[in-house]
């Protein structure tokens, strides 16, 4: 039975090291790269073609949303898992829809784990319960379908409207961080998102797109 070559992707050092050294126990997989940032994950991944990449949603210069996007464009035959701690909806349905075959919780048992990796390896899909369960009730409540808006014609998440309006009123990272109970890192992460959606450079040509575009 051959390998399956995997990356890691997550700004924490620590989640890193800890995950390669778990999943190295098994004698069908091998972590080949651990990469900081979506960024590095795209360059790593040109390098050493993986066959299947854990990706982490929140982190610096490049978010795994953005990341895997680029990466599904590229390379469509590596599979990707995103692998995070956060449970918006939101983020289930991008994810899904640029290509992920995967969203797990890094609260995950190692076994099961393990286990995923090997059944996306193969070609199926996978997702929690409660996130399955959370999504098939939002795709049949009418009340809960995602409608057209302006907002959708630049594939911004509802989390990342909510940091736009914020920014056109003028708060700093730290004040949004704080109204919408994120970290700034994460903020920073919303915003840096923001800006390659809406192809700007900056917070003020940021919030005058918006506003010309009726996204505020």
């Amino acid at each position: 039975m051959s390998t399956i070559k995997l990356m890691l992707a997550d700004d924490q050092e620590l989640i890193r090291e800890s995950l390669a050294f778990v999943l190295n126990t098994d004698t069908q997989l091998n972590v080949i790269a651990l990469a900081r940032n979506g960024k590095q994950a795209i360059e790593l991944c040109e390098k050493e073609l993986p066959d299947v990449i854990l990706m982490d949603i929140q982190m610096p210069e490049m978010n795994g949303i953005e990341a895997t996007r680029l990466i599904k464009q590229r390379w469509p035959h590596v599979r990707i898992i995103i692998l995070t701690t956060f449970q918006e909806i939101d983020h289930v349905l991008e994810t899904l829809t640029i290509g992920a075959e995967g969203y797990l919780l890094k609260a995950i048992h190692p076994n099961d784990l393990i286990a995923g990796i090997k059944l996306i390896h193969r070609g199926g899909t996978l997702l929690p319960n409660d996130i399955a369960k959370q999504l098939i009730q939002q795709l049949n409540n009418p009340t809960e379908k995602i409608v057209s808006s302006p907002a959708s014609r630049y594939s911004l998440t509802v989390r990342e409207e909510q940091v736009l309006k914020n920014l056109a009123m003028g708060l700093s990272n730290k004040l949004i961080a704080e109204k919408l109970n994120l970290s700034e890192g994460t903020v920073k992460n919303y915003i840096s998102s923001i800006y390659h959606k809406l192809d700007v450079n900056d917070r003020l040509h940021a919030v005058n797109k918006a506003k010309k575009e009726d996204l505020v």
